[in-house]
């Protein structure tokens, strides 16, 4: 079963829906002993880093998932929920992140229109099984102001224009987060939570 992390993050329905729609068993959970025992975890994200951290921190969630990423458990993040996994973010004067992931959250450069808005393409740098069906350059809808800047460049497997070359897709082992959301992307977002799915199956005898 999947376990997505309900710490108040607005996007909680929409990724479990879409789970659901797919015919995947989905448990919504905040506690703890539940998160460390999960088979593979969602972690939904929209809003403020400094927010999502401190709602963290209450739920005390911040370790085990630092545990269950340490220990290879399948884990997708979306959107700030990427984000977080980072050592730090330059939100809101500055705030430490999760610190799994080396690297910093940065605010878009002056200039661009903020928040990035809308669908944008993601340039596939790596195939993965999260690919899967899924064409190079395909279209996903983005929200955010704040994009990642991991120190390892390998870990990014899909990058999108905005400007800049952003950030779109980071895996590293068993640990998959995409900036733009799947649950608001149609078709192929559908087709990426399940890939992901599929995958947890393959590393973690997932059941459906």
């Amino acid at each position: 079963m999947i376990t997505i992390i309900d710490y108040g993050a607005g996007n909680l329905h929409s990724v479990t829906n879409a789970v659901k729609r797919l015919g995947y068993e989905a448990k919504v959970s905040s506690n703890p002993d539940e998160v460390i025992k999960a088979e593979a975890v969602i972690l939904p994200g929209v809003g403020a880093a400094a927010d999502t951290m401190a709602n963290l921190e209450e739920k005390g969630l911040i370790d085990p998932l630092r545990q269950i990423i340490a220990a290879g458990l399948p884990f997708f993040g979306i959107c700030l929920g990427l984000q977080v996994l980072l050592t730090k973010t330059e939100e809101g004067g500055g705030h430490k992140c999760l610190d799994i992931i080396p690297g910093t959250v940065r605010r878009l450069p002056p200039g661009m229109k903020s928040p990035h808005m809308g669908w944008n393409q993601v340039r596939q740098l790596k195939a993965h099984p999260l690919f899967d069906g899924i064409p190079d350059k395909a279209y996903f809808y983005f929200v955010h102001s704040y994009y990642a800047d991991p120190e390892d460049r390998a870990i990014i497997a899909g990058e999108t224009e905005y400007n800049l070359s952003l950030c779109s897709v980071l895996i590293k082992d068993n640990l998959i987060a995409t900036q733009f959301h799947p649950e608001k992307s149609g078709e192929l977002g559908l087709r990426m939570y399940d890939n992901f799915i599929r995958f947890a199956t393959t590393k973690n005898n997932l059941a459906g």
